[in-house]
């Protein structure tokens, strides 16, 4: 079958579209369970760029199929599994999605809606499962504002997407106003520029009280004035760093205002508390099914186009998910 391999760590332009043998055996996370899709789409994420240069603390040894999110159809499930061969599904494998056929797991995946395309689909679990997840540890509650940042891109769109099944009002933090326009096309009620006095501006728009919660895909430098964002109680949930570093927080800050500060990592929070993914995938899977969400794909490549794909995501040009065609 045909595939992208990364075969050396030096960064997307190393990927090659190579001949390799068809999956075998189970997902290394499956625990056994040979789940074999006939993937339509591959989703990338930042993930995929930074492991072609090893710097993935998850990341697999080259040679190694990159992509790690799919959409497709079922053609092998293991026994006592809720899918059937023919379903259309989409879901997370961290690595392997980029090619005709890959190996998935059960715990991982959700049906997709007939009226979904492949691409969309492709779209759908990594950034929505991680969103739900945010505002579940930030608890938050109807009428609150929640602030956003990296507004435009996979997960910040998705959290966007969310803010009217759960009853907020959100606030995009963007670099450029073409960001801007896709933040409110993904349902921003408003959008501050990140390259300007963005605190004021939310402070602004708040009466001066700060945000209830935040949500930060981006981490670097703007977090500590993300903290000073927040009106007293309020709540941070860390995402990620696609802002290329990771942040410091002195604790007094938190103390005096009575802030909280949550990161998100479902799968460890499965092992203390079963149950955890099963509780985030149906809800995601619902709201699809419910057509309350739209997946936003920023831009599409050919399979023979991957590195492209992987630069934009390196160079962060990428606005909503990126997706490969198989």
């Amino acid at each position: 079958m045909k595939a992208i391999v990364v075969s050396e760590l030096s960064g997307p332009d190393s990927v090659r579209l190579e001949n390799v043998s068809e999956p075998h055996g189970a997902h290394p996370r499956a625990e056994g369970q040979r789940f074999l899709i006939d993937v339509r789409a591959a989703g990338l994420s930042f993930i995929d760029a930074l492991q072609t240069r090893g710097g993935y603390q998850n990341g697999v040894p080259v040679p190694y199929v990159c992509g790690s999110e799919f959409a497709g159809v079922v053609l092998e499930t293991p026994t006592e599994c809720r899918f059937a061969i023919g379903d259309r599904v989409g879901g997370i494998v961290w690595h392997g999605a980029v090619a005709e056929r890959a190996l998935a797991l059960p715990d991982y995946t959700v049906k997709l809606p007939d009226s979904m395309p492949f691409t969309q689909g492709a779209g759908l679990y990594m950034n929505y499962s991680t969103a739900w997840y945010a505002y579940y540890r930030a608890r938050v509650e109807p009428g609150e504002t929640v602030l956003v940042h990296g507004g435009a891109g996979g997960v910040g769109t998705a959290a966007l997407d969310l803010a009217d099944a759960f009853g907020v009002r959100t606030i995009a933090v963007v670099s450029t106003e073409e960001k801007a326009d896709i933040a409110r096309a993904a349902g921003a009620h408003e959008v501050v520029p990140s390259d300007g006095a963005w605190l004021e501006d939310v402070r602004a728009l708040t009466e001066g009280r700060g945000v209830h919660v935040v949500i930060d895909p981006v981490g670097g430098d703007r977090f500590t004035d993300s903290l000073r964002s927040l009106r007293q109680g309020g709540r941070l949930v860390v995402v990620g760093f696609t802002g290329g570093s990771i942040p410091t927080v002195k604790v007094n800050r938190l103390l005096h205002r009575n802030l909280t500060v949550t990161g998100i990592t479902m799968d460890n929070m499965e092992t203390e508390y079963p149950g955890t993914l099963h509780l985030v995938r149906d809800a995601v899977e619902k709201l699809a099914n419910d057509g309350k969400i739209t997946p936003r794909v920023g831009r599409t490549f050919p399979i023979d186009d991957t590195a492209l794909a992987l630069n934009a995501l390196e160079g962060r040009a990428a606005t909503g998910k990126i997706v490969v065609e198989i």
